[in-house]
């Protein structure tokens, strides 16, 4: 593994369409190869890149699905051993189960270093695919430790800690942000959410949107490189498709230090955070929260705020369907961001 100071991270926004797996495959290896050609060493496409998104149900997912050695993967393989480049990238997976998965691969000199399966499934996508339960991959390569996550992972602070602990200097994450109301002048929170999870764990961020409509849903268009002080060094591209080109010291990561006194990750107290909380560290009676129904966690709207119907929102930013609430989370996943680091995968691991 290469400890080079700098390499030039891509991220590839491109127009994609849902069933036009030819077409999509197309536009994802130009777009592969023209960063490349830029100086790229580490290129992210977006999610579902080769399938599209906005599927009509889960029988059109299964029709575009192909499984983590089929004909989408195997031409990443190639373009990542032809143009030296770490890969990374969304495809429509069907498991040796039959499953259908949102996942995402890694590639080394035309390798499949992880396989990722997308673990928080927003809207409609939880009519279609089987969620994952493995954590983050982080994959030694040969520009240092990378880790991979997919779309509305990134908005749980616990599930992009793991990696960070477990020493990743670049978190990579293919996406398909639907464009939702803003205030005018307003950056997409999306955009916000990936600054504050580069800065509160000091890693650098690369995520890879898409441009275009797809059935009747317009994307946010949000591709960016954030560094480990969560500003941005490359991006957005609102209103194009194109390439975000960031020369980034990926080093910089393994510094936590943010003053002579602190450091994000030395300055935790995970005992702290253990729910149900030690005894001691409950609130007294007079903060206690008002009685009531509880809340569902996360971004669930009221009880019977049910989605609109079609196609909008796709599987990605919406309500659960038909008003059901969600389930209060899956917190079994997020434990080893209280033990610490975890092995990595990879040459740089064990």
């Amino acid at each position: 593994m290469s400890d080079a100071e700098e390499v030039v991270v891509a991220c590839c926004q491109v127009p994609l369409a849902v069933g036009d797996v030819t077409g999509n495959r197309e536009r994802v290896r130009h777009a592969v190869e023209s960063a490349a050609g830029a100086g790229a060493r580490i290129v992210v496409v977006p999610e579902l890149a080769s399938s599209g998104y906005a599927f009509g149900d889960a029988a059109e997912a299964r029709a575009l699905a192909e499984p983590a050695d089929g004909p989408t993967v195997a031409e990443w393989a190639g373009l990542s051993r032809q143009l030296g480049v770490v890969l990374v990238g969304g495809f429509c997976e069907l498991d040796a189960e039959g499953r259908l998965r949102n996942s995402a691969v890694l590639l080394d000199a035309g390798e499949v270093r992880a396989l990722y399966r997308k673990a928080h499934l927003w809207d409609r996508e939880k009519l279609i695919f089987t969620p994952g339960s493995a954590a983050p991959p982080v994959v030694g390569t040969s520009h240092g430790l990378l880790a991979v996550m997919v779309c509305y992972d990134l908005e749980f602070p616990e599930w992009v800690r793991l990696p960070a602990l477990g020493g990743a200097r670049l978190l990579c994450a293919p996406v398909n942000w639907p464009r939702l109301p803003r205030p005018d002048g307003e950056r997409p929170a999306e955009m916000i959410k990936v600054q504050a999870a580069a800065a509160t764990n000091r890693v650098f961020v690369a995520v890879a949107d898409r441009t275009g409509t797809e059935r009747d849903v317009d994307w946010t268009e949000g591709t960016v490189i954030v560094d480990p002080d969560g500003w941005p060094l490359a991006g957005p591209l609102f209103g194009r498709a194109g390439t975000a080109l960031a020369r980034c010291d990926l080093a910089a990561a393994d510094d936590k230090r943010i003053s002579a006194h602190n450091d994000v990750h030395a300055d935790r107290r995970p005992d702290l955070y253990a729910h149900p909380p030690p005894t001691g560290h409950n609130p007294p009676p007079a903060h206690a929260p008002p009685t009531g129904p509880a809340s569902p966690s996360g971004h669930n709207p009221p009880p019977g705020h049910a989605p609109p119907p079609g196609h909008g929102p796709p599987p990605g930013h919406g309500a659960p369907p038909g008003g059901q609430s969600a389930p209060a989370g899956r917190p079994g996943l997020y434990d080893a961001a209280d033990r610490g680091p975890g092995p990595r995968d990879g040459p740089a691991g064990r």
